[in-house]
């Protein structure tokens, strides 16, 4: 180091010199390990350890690892009350904060560590926004849970508790369900959202082989570890960057496995937010035509009987995209974090389960698993997970039951007040009528426990937990708390919903429309303080992906 340089950094190495690090450390490159470890979140506990392997590995490889934190809300200990007004509006936190972390430490390179439904997609965007060397590796998805022989997992403890309320188990069996849905760390067991981004994380590239399917608990987690810690060493000797991975073929690709594994409505939210930190505009009217041609090949739960074990047993991520590839749905050009194609990762990667990952000429359906409609509902878009639908309810008629809040949803639903036809709408809960966009995993949860998940349909400008099943229609934009015409409804009014033609309306002539327009006056905000408030002024409707904007 010449002594211009020594002058220059002096004051910053006395500094470094306070933390114990060695001059030879000073001199190798610095790599931030951005960890999401906290113990209050079941997919964090085990990120300790992630974080060890992830640091042995660029110690290995020549860097210096120094690990600064991202928060991360769990859904599921949020859910059902104010807690979730501040889930999905983590993700600009995280997002934030770890910008400011690494530019005010000017480090080289970055290993992200998440795992659960909000700190994978912020940590994406952070790493588009920074557009350094960066790697993902997650904490890994929880093994499922066993009751009366049968694997289960979180959503059938939610799913059971309108089970008991409506007399259908006993005190002693819901009590099993509880003790018994989350045996292991990790992010839960089926394709709820975190799995979901954890999967699509790896299909974009960012994330190597078993990313999204190694479960938390084996040891082939922390080799993952290992291994990714030692190649963002390689990404910055080389120089690949998050933009030169994350291009709009990879957001296609990212779409067609969607389609394919059947994923979490909110990436939907997540995958137009990373793109546009990428300065890519992801407009859903594309995810029709991607899903009219990729056939969907695996129900996992809340859409089926499998879990994410079984996904990395039959071969995981890699082994559907080969299988899509048969196809010629998969662009294999691509680079990725591996500093190999998408092409040269996959190859040889086979299906090794055909239960688990149906063979294109054996697929669930020729269409993907979600589905975007419109209509005078929703003028620019809601989305729909098409393939944890009954068939009967792909097509649906009824009267709209119409609710301001998810509370008094919920009460109508437990009290019986809820029967087969109706049409459920809960409306001012999106990104600003909120405010923050809930999830409404317990009314979902109640319908079905009811029995009633073949004959009744929910839609809502909130969203959805991936632990989610059944009709439920969410993202309806532009939401109530701007205008949209889910504000408009009135109890009674007929609701057609058609899936498979992807369309959502209701019966009124347009001077009725126009009528009650000119009659509707917007609410008064719920929450005037705090981050919640400065959120709601500047977030977008879910059909941009729930985007900050500031101008």
């Amino acid at each position: 180091m010449n002594s211009a340089a020594v002058t220059r950094t002096s004051p910053h190495r006395a500094l470094l010199n306070a933390l114990g690090l060695t001059n030879e450390e000073m001199e190798r490159p610095l790599i931030g390990i951005v960890s999401s470890k906290n113990d209050i979140v079941p997919g964090h506990m085990n990120l300790d350890k992630i974080v060890d392997a992830v640091k042995l590995g660029v110690a290995m490889a020549g860097g210096t690892p120094l690990v600064f934190p991202a928060i991360a809300v769990c859904d599921g200990l949020a859910m059902g009350h104010q807690g979730m007004k501040y889930s999905l509006v983590t993700r600009e936190l995280i997002a934030d904060s770890t910008e400011a972390m690494t530019l005010a430490h000017a480090f080289d390179a970055l290993v992200m560590v998440p795992n659960c439904d909000k700190n994978v997609p912020g940590l994406l965007m952070a790493a588009a926004r920074l557009n350094i060397p960066t790697i993902f590796v997650s904490g890994g998805p929880m093994l499922a849970g066993k009751v009366d022989g049968h694997k289960i997992s979180f959503s059938n403890v939610s799913e059971a508790v309108a089970e008991f309320q409506a007399g259908k188990i006993t005190k002693e069996k819901l009590l099993e369900y509880e003790n018994k849905g989350c045996p292991t760390c990790g992010s839960c067991s089926g394709m709820y959202t975190a799995n979901s981004m954890n999967c699509l994380t790896e299909v974009l590239g960012m994330g190597l082989k078993g990313n999204g399917t190694i479960p938390a608990v084996y040891s082939a987690r922390i080799q993952l570890a290992k291994h990714a810690g030692m190649q963002i060493m390689e990404l910055l000797k080389k120089n690949i960057r998050p933009r030169d991975i994350m291009t709009k073929e990879a957001f296609d690709n990212a779409l067609t496995l969607d389609m394919a594994l059947g994923c979490s409505t909110n990436s939907m939210l997540h995958l137009p937010a990373i793109a546009h930190e990428c300065g890519i505009e992801l407009n859903l009217d594309i995810a029709n035509d991607i899903s009219d041609k990729t056939p969907n090949l695996c129900h996992l739960a809340p859409a089926g009987h499998n879990f994410i074990e079984e996904l990395d047993e039959a071969g995981g991520i890699y082994a559907v995209m080969n299988e899509l590839n048969k196809l010629g749905l998969v662009n294999t050009d691509l680079l990725t974090c591996s500093g190999k194609t998408v092409g040269e990762n996959i190859a040889g990667c086979v299906n090794k389960n055909p239960e688990i990952i149906r063979p294109v000429e054996n697929p669930y359906s020729k269409t993907g698993g979600i589905a975007v409609l419109k209509g005078n509902l929703a003028p620019d878009s809601c989305v729909v997970k098409r393939s944890a639908v009954a068939p009967e309810m792909l097509k649906h008629q009824g009267p709209a039951r119409v609710f301001d809040c998810e509370e008094d949803a919920m009460e109508a639903i437990n009290s019986g007040k809820i029967v087969p036809g109706d049409v459920v709408v809960i409306r001012y809960e999106g990104p600003k009528g909120g405010p923050g966009m809930r999830e409404m995993l317990n009314p979902t949860s109640a319908i079905m426990g009811r029995g009633l998940g073949e004959s009744v349909a929910l839609i809502t400008d909130g969203r959805f937990s991936g632990a989610t099943r059944g009709a439920a229609i969410g993202h309806v934009s532009p939401e109530a708390a701007v205008g949209g015409n889910i504000a408009l409804l009135e109890e009674g009014d007929i609701i057609q919903i058609d899936i498979m033609a992807n369309t959502i309306n209701f019966a009124i002539s347009d001077a009725e429309l126009e009528k009650r327009r000119a009659a509707w006056k917007p609410r008064k905000p719920r929450i005037t303080s705090g981050y919640l408030a400065r959120y709601a002024a500047l977030v977008t409707s879910g059909n941009r992906g729930a985007i900050l904007e500031y101008k």
